[in-house]
């Protein structure tokens, strides 16, 4: 997937609302950003790099694993696959909004 097909597979799923209250950036490295701002209404999924409550740091084909069932999240994160900067109440959450 390109970044811009991830990023409009989480504009649809997250939608108006993603009911977070928080924002979110998943930083894929080298291939880039998609940032999801819950803070206002209607959300906001986009591909700037600024100051989020969390950071979700995997590589891209490792979130892909994830999204696609292949690899779970929670292994991901104790194996070092996916590292949290900041606020892992909202990290916690995104289960809800992709699950």
């Amino acid at each position: 997937m390109t970044l811009d097909e991830i990023t409009e597979n989480m504009r649809s799923r997250v939608g108006a609302d993603a009911g977070l209250n928080k924002s979110v950036k998943f930083d894929f490295g080298d291939d880039g950003i998609v940032r999801i701002d819950d803070t206002q209404s209607p959300a906001v999924v986009d591909n700037e790099d600024a100051s989020t409550d969390c950071t979700v740091k995997v590589s891209k084909s490792d979130f892909e694993k994830i999204a696609s069932g292949d690899l779970n999240a929670q292994m991901a994160f104790m194996q070092g696959k996916l590292k949290i900067d900041g606020d892992m109440s909202v990290a916690m959450q995104l289960g809800k909004v992709f699950g």
